[in-house]
């Protein structure tokens, strides 16, 4: 497989590293490397059909802050569409007031009739219809596991594990940063601002730190999951969102009396699609602490199952897309390709 990486921050990097890591898996199960033929960010760009070195491309961007040996121009749409790769793996930053440049770099590669997989939640928060048709137009794959939950593998464990059954509802905690902030005003008494400086020096939260407090980051990923899981036809506009900033020492005080915490709690059912400060009894899986991400998948046969994991990450963001590779080989492998 032939692979272009888009966007090489910190993901990009991650699942470069992680595709040099795992040539041995690859061989072995599929009798072909994955190779890296080229790679671009927002300032320059590279490709050899040879393929690159995973490693050497990380060196060059930690060390010039460009991936590439060229500069970029507005050619990167032409080149995706024109040069010979297989799959498109889409890393550009989250932008939710307008999905760009992701979604035309995905859009580009679908309907060239290459796969995209992307950890890329504004074009799926926003575009996820014309996505999807793009992919079944042109008898692509587009997968996205990595763009909910980093290392916590919902979308693929509902779409293929879990086909079978009859999914009525998700509820879960999807902003690790939020659940930082809440469980440390909870354990320390500490008013919001403190604990969201202290995450702010701990690097887990961003210096703007809008998108996670706001509930922003939350609602891009509920759409998505309401689209993935259950078929619905929504946007991150149609989430009604309530974010944290408003949550007191003394509203987490009385939680505290009835044995309840406070948590961000993302939901989708049949009435609600909505991202809210909720009380959850203590215990309760919901009331995890940290940065961990969880939801909860309420079925008709296997009734509920919880997936956890970390929401984000260099490695555990590679993670979910080196297993949305792996399954694109292996659907390849079924049909001889």
């Amino acid at each position: 497989m032939k692979v272009v990486i888009a966007g090489f921050g910190t993901v990009g990097q991650g699942i470069a590293e992680v595709i040099g890591m795992r040539q041995e898996l690859f061989a072995k199960s599929f009798g072909q490397p994955v190779r890296i033929v080229g790679a671009f960010d927002s300032k320059s760009f590279v490709k050899s059909s040879k393929g690159l070195d995973p490693a050497e491309l990380v060196s060059r961007k930690n060390a010039t802050g460009k991936v590439g040996t060229k500069d970029i121009d507005n050619g990167m749409r032409e080149l995706i569409e024109e040069y010979d790769f297989d799959t498109l793996i889409e890393t550009t930053p989250t932008n939710i007031l307008d999905p760009e440049p992701g979604y035309t770099y995905s859009m580009a590669a679908l309907n060239a009739g290459k796969n995209v997989v992307t950890s890329n939640k504004g074009p799926l928060a926003l575009r996820f219809r014309e996505l999807s048709k793009a992919a079944a137009k042109n008898k692509v794959q587009l997968r996205y596991e990595a763009s909910v939950g980093g290392a916590m593998p919902v979308i693929n464990l509902s779409r293929e594990l879990l086909r079978g059954e009859k999914i009525f509802s998700l509820r879960g905690i999807l902003n690790g940063t939020c659940n930082f902030i809440l469980n440390r005003m909870k354990d320390e008494g500490l008013p919001f601002e403190q604990a969201l400086r202290e995450a702010q020096e701990m690097g887990i939260a961003e210096r703007d730190p809008s998108y996670d407090i706001d509930g922003v980051d939350s609602a891009c990923k509920l759409a998505i999951l309401a689209n993935a899981i259950f078929g619905m036809d929504v946007t991150y506009n149609d989430v009604v969102r309530t974010g944290i900033r408003s949550i007191t020492e003394d509203a987490i005080a009385l939680a505290g009396e009835q044995k309840k915490v406070i948590r961000l709690i993302g939901e989708i059912n049949k009435d609600r699609l909505e991202v809210s400060p909720r009380m959850v009894p203590s215990g309760h899986p919901l009331a995890i602490g940290g940065t961990l991400n969880i939801v909860q998948l309420l079925t008709d046969l296997a009734g509920e199952v919880t997936v956890v994991g970390r929401g984000a990450g260099r490695m555990e963001t590679a993670s979910a897309i080196l297993s949305d590779i792996l399954a694109i080989l292996s659907d390849n492998q079924a049909k001889g390709r």
